[in-house]
């Protein structure tokens, strides 16, 4: 599948209409379900296919974001064979209490993977959280940069970002102004 076919079909699935209470507390009548392309295995393992195109050839540990960037890390991993990492947003109470599971991260290369990135936020903290397991932060690749603020800052902390696509361009793919 190309990329403007992989476009097009990820808006297609993920973009809903209704009315929909949004984070923020508004209310608005299009919302984009990110969790409807991550679990069709079709797109996913095309998209899991461009973003491992997309990593540095000195990774050693995909890095998942709870929640949406674990079923994206899982796929990479099992295209590239790739050791993976489950990356909490806080650290278990019980159990073992850590923030992430899987592989070791001390002193090795990372890839934060996560699905959608709006402001950033949540990698930037989790890149503290993992910056204090001994990780090196090679950079963070998203599937959707939806052109918020996510992409400055996080190259304010350093961490260089990489999308598959940006929402304007899967918004054009699919015929839809932003």
């Amino acid at each position: 599948m190309d990329k403007a076919t992989l476009a097009k079909n990820v808006f297609q699935t993920a973009h809903l209409t209704g009315v929909f209470t949004l984070r923020s507390g508004r209310v608005s009548n299009v919302y984009f379900d990110k969790y409807q392309f991550e679990s069709r295995p079709e797109l996913l393992r095309v998209i899991a296919e461009k973003m491992a195109e997309m990593l540095p050839p000195e990774t050693e540990v995909l890095a998942g974001l709870e929640v949406g960037g674990i079923p994206i890390a899982t796929a990479i991993s099992l295209h590239t064979g790739l050791p993976t990492a489950f990356v909490r947003k806080k650290a278990k109470e019980y159990g073992t209490m850590r923030v992430s599971e899987g592989s070791n991260l001390n002193e090795r290369k990372i890839v934060i993977i996560e699905d959608v990135i709006t402001s950033g936020g949540q990698v930037l903290l989790s890149a503290e959280d993992l910056r204090a397991l001994g990780a090196q932060i090679l950079c963070c690749l998203c599937v959707i940069d939806r052109e918020s603020g996510g992409r400055e800052a996080l190259a304010e902390a350093g961490i260089p970002l990489q999308s598959v696509f940006t929402m304007s361009e899967l918004q054009a793919a699919a015929g839809h102004e932003r």
